[in-house]
């Protein structure tokens, strides 16, 4: 099964236009649970999903506005750095995804700066 925890950067594409997004994941054993932020006017989205070998299932939900909810299928490449797949809020409104392991350990980023200040 792909360990999918930590942050990942994407995109989504709906009618062509590209919006990015940071998601971070959460993952007990198969269960996956998460944050996204679009970089749009919806904003923040909970994540909640599951993984399957290497298929993660999960939906996203608003926290503002309409709270509405959107499916997300992928598959994850083999050396989990990359999931594809597809989004579908209904059969109208469905697209492309894709999203990239984000390896910058930001914690240990702000560690070191704080280290470095005090020298």
């Amino acid at each position: 099964m792909a360990d999918l925890n930590g942050v990942w950067l994407g995109t989504y594409w709906q009618y062509g236009i590209p919006t990015r997004f940071e998601m971070t994941l959460v993952q007990g054993k198969n269960t996956l649970t998460g944050n996204i932020l679009d970089d749009s006017n919806l904003g923040e989205a909970t994540v909640a999903g599951e993984v399957a070998g290497r298929t993660i299932t999960f939906r996203k939900c608003y926290l503002g506005g309409s709270r509405h909810c959107i499916d997300y299928f992928g598959t994850v490449s083999t050396d989990e750095q990359l999931i594809q797949g597809r989004w579908q809020e209904s059969s109208f409104h469905q697209g492309k995804w894709e999203a990239h392991r984000h390896d910058d350990n930001l914690t240990l980023e702000l560690e070191t700066s704080r280290l470095l200040e005090k020298v």
